[in-house]
Formats: C-alpha cells, sequence, structure tokens
C-alpha cells in the first residue's frame, strides 16, 4: 500500500529581503536581530508518492530534474551513521554532508541541483528512520508543479513532502488519512515536527536558509515569520498578484552568502538597509490589515512605494538581475510595481494588479498587459525568434491573489 500523498506548498515572499527579511546582522553593542518576513502559499503544488516494497532497495525519483536512484538497504544498514547520533532532530554541518557525499556514491559530474537534492533526501531518510529495527525499503517518487531554482520554494516545499512522508511510515506522527477521507491536516504537534525536519533538510541544500520557506510550506496560509517564531497574519485583501518566472537560474545558497559577505564587507552600509527592509515588511503588514475586503486607491498606492522601495533595497544588497530590472522596468511603463520574490539573481518577479487592470484577470484571461514587449534574455533568445515577447509569464505566468486562490493562468 502506498502512502497519502503529501503536499509541499510554494510560496511568494513579500516585502522580504534574501531569504529576506530573515537575515541576521549583529553591530557592536546592538542586540543581535532578525527581521520580519512576511509570505503566502501559493496554489501550485509538490506531490510525493511513497511505497513499501520487497527488494531490498530504496528508490528515489525526481522527474522534474531526470534524478533516478537506488541504494541496496542492506548496505545502507551496515554504515556508520554515529555522525547522526546528535539527538532527536541533528542538524547538518558540513562535515556531515561530506560524509553524506560519501555514503549518496553520487559522480563528480553531478550537477549541483541534482546533488544536493539527493543529499537532502539521503539525510532525512537515514535520520528519520534510523531509529527503526531496519532501514525500510521504499520506492518514492517527488514532482512538482513548481519550476525549480525561480524562488518559489520549491526545494523547502520538496523537503517538507520527504519529511512528511518519511515521519509517516516510520510512525513518528499518525496518518492522518481514515478509511473514506479523501483530505485531512495533521494536528499542530505533527506539523511543528514536520517543519523541523524539513527545515533540516532545507539546510543541507541551502546552507543556512531563514526558515521562512519550509514554514509557509507545512503550514500555508499567510504567515508572519520573525526569528523562528511563526504566525497567522489576518485575513489578507484578495490583492491580484502577476507572477513572472524570467527562467534565469539561480543558485540561493550563492546569493545568500553574497549578502552576508557584503554585511561584512559594509556592516555600517548594509545593516541599515536590513533594518529598512524590516520596517517596510512591517509597514506592509500594517497596510494588509487596514485593507480587509474593501481596500481603498490610497492603500494600493502605499504598496505600490513600498514595492519600489523594497526592489530598490534589494538591488543594493546585490540579490538583482537584469531581467528583474525589465520586468519592473515594463510593468512600470503600464502603470504597474514590481518587484522579486525569493533570492533574487533572477527567479521569479511579483507584480500588483490593480483593479480594472486591461488585459488581465477573469476566465481565459490573455497577457495583454505585455504583449509585444520584447526583452532580451540569453537564454530565451536562443529558443525563440527574435519578434517574440522574451517575458517568459506569457508563457508560464500564473495570476493569484494574495490568499493563494489561483484565478486563472495566462494564455500563452
Amino acid at each position: 500500500s502506498s502512502s497519502p500523498l503529501s503536499h509541499g506548498r510554494s510560496r511568494l515572499q513579500e516585502s522580504g529581503s534574501c531569504s529576506g527579511s530573515g537575515a541576521e546582522w549583529r553591530q557592536p553593542g546592538r542586540r543581535r536581530r532578525r527581521q520580519v518576513a512576511l509570505a503566502v502559499a501559493l496554489n501550485l503544488r509538490t506531490f510525493l508518492r511513497l511505497q513499501p516494497h520487497s527488494n531490498g532497495k530504496v528508490d528515489l525519483s525526481l522527474p522534474n530534474i531526470g534524478i533516478k536512484w537506488a541504494w541496496d538497504v542492506a548496505r545502507l544498514q551496515l554504515l556508520d551513521t554515529s555522525f547522526l547520533e546528535q539527538g532527536d532532530i541533528t542538524t547538518p554541518t558540513p562535515e556531515l554532508v561530506e560524509k553524506l557525499k560519501e555514503v549518496a556514491g553520487l559522480p563528480e559530474d553531478c550537477a549541483v541541483t541534482e546533488s544536493l537534492a539527493v543529499l537532502a533526501f539521503l539525510y532525512l531518510y537515514l535520520s528519520i528512520c534510523r531509529k527503526q529495527r531496519a532501514l525500510p525499503s521504499l520506492d518514492i517518487v517527488v514532482w512538482s508543479e513548481l519550476p525549480h531554482g525561480a524562488g518559489l520554494g520549491s526545494s523547502a516545499a520538496y523537503s517538507v513532502c520527504l519529511a512528511a512522508a518519511l515521519l509517516t511510515v516510520c510512525e513518528e506522527i499518525p496518518n492522518p488519512l481514515k478509511d473514506g477521507d479523501c483530505v485531512n491536516r495533521w494536528t499542530k504537534e505533527d506539523l511543528e515536527l514536520i517543519n523541523k525536519w524539513a527545515f533540516q533538510g532545507e539546510r543541507v541544500i541551502h546552507g543556512n536558509p531563514s526558515g521562512v520557506d519550509n514554514a509557509v510550506s507545512t503550514w500555508g496560509g499567510a504567515l508572519r515569520y520573525q526569528q523562528g517564531k511563526i504566525s497567522s497574519l489576518k485575513r489578507p485583501p484578495a490583492l491580484q498578484i502577476l507572477l513572472t518566472n524570467t527562467k534565469v537560474p539561480r543558485n540561493t545558497r550563492t546569493l545568500v552568502a553574497g549578502v552576508r559577505n557584503r554585511l561584512l564587507k559594509f556592516p555600517e552600509i548594509v545593516a541599515p538597509l536590513l533594518t529598512s527592509i524590516d520596517a517596510i515588511s512591517l509597514e506592509c503588514e500594517r497596510v494588509l490589515g487596514e485593507m480587509g475586503e474593501a481596500p481603498a486607491p490610497e492603500q494600493y498606492l502605499v504598496l505600490e512605494e513600498l514595492i519600489d522601495m523594497n526592489q530598490h533595497h534589494l538591488n543594493a544588497l546585490g540579490v538583482g538581475h537584469a531581467s528583474l530590472d525589465q520586468l519592473c522596468q515594463v510593468t512600470r511603463a503600464r502603470g504597474l510595481h514590481s518587484k522579486l520574490t525569493g533570492a533574487g539573481g533572477g527567479g521569479c518577479g511579483i507584480t500588483l494588479l490593480k483593479p480594472g487592470i486591461p488585459g488581465v484577470g477573469g476566465p481565459g484571461c490573455q497577457p495583454g498587459l505585455l504583449r509585444g514587449v520584447h526583452l532580451e534574455n540569453s537564454l530565451e533568445r536562443k529558443k525563440r525568434p527574435r519578434n517574440r515577447s522574451q517575458l517568459c509569464c506569457v508563457a508560464l505566468g500564473k495570476l493569484i491573489n494574495l490568499s493563494g486562490s489561483l484565478l486563472s493562468s495566462l494564455v500563452k
């Protein structure tokens, strides 16, 4: 029999830096401070199918990135996993990750994305299942509606799926589905355990993530995140957001390290930027709380100003990209305001859509807003004629509201 599908939600990060407003900084004579991040779940899913079997292997298949890997359970059982014996939830240190690479047996030419996905799985499998008398023989397939490496929390959704499925099969948490149930939810305590393990999986992949991605992938909805503390936002207004995938690949670990290096190099310059981003998040939270079900035009103007200020701050932190600048320019020429989401450096951007914008919204909506726009994107230029739009939202954009409901898909 198979386990229930585990669903990991993706997220949009609003008014955050890379990984956002969750950045940490310290100056002499000042207390350590973590900034506020606001995040909302997308109605795009990552799915996991787990099937126990008796062939003596643990199989991992990730069709989205072309991975199919298998290990002998007996061989894994004989390994010295004492490096995992550090309490109920093991923190993946760099030394631990290096040992996992030896266990994985990955070839030297293995791509970074594939390598990290495999290491995160092995870490969670060995850590969660090591309390069993024998490691379970499993067949696991994970697939997603999310583009990977686009700043939408695909790795967090992946880690959440793995943690939930492995905790369930090892009976660390109960299966929430009873006979006849199609949908159910784990308890708060179970979700907290899933989130803690998923965060460790994220640490394998990203090194030092803020934790906001796995939190919103676990809990869903709209969240306020600060220093590991998560709280739900009041019911946010049904704002329409255009999500644009620039199709420019980026690496969260590298971008976060770049911000940290810039902070260490220019603390008196970068620390105030992070403080300002924190203030932007707090002001955004205040405005969203006041908007309710009948947002006023002047409140949209405030949000637009906050979006612009946030994007300028993120550029100053070094996480912008020419493709995101072009998105901002194109939408600004049409009276709209955009910013990056996720770690930046490419990936996705979000655009706030005011009520009454022509060519956007409603059933069968057309991308009239951006029709005829030509963006110089070297990756896409190799694939498309020059006389066609290179802005990938025309093909891949999703129109969503802030509560996460999918309103419609943009037609190619």
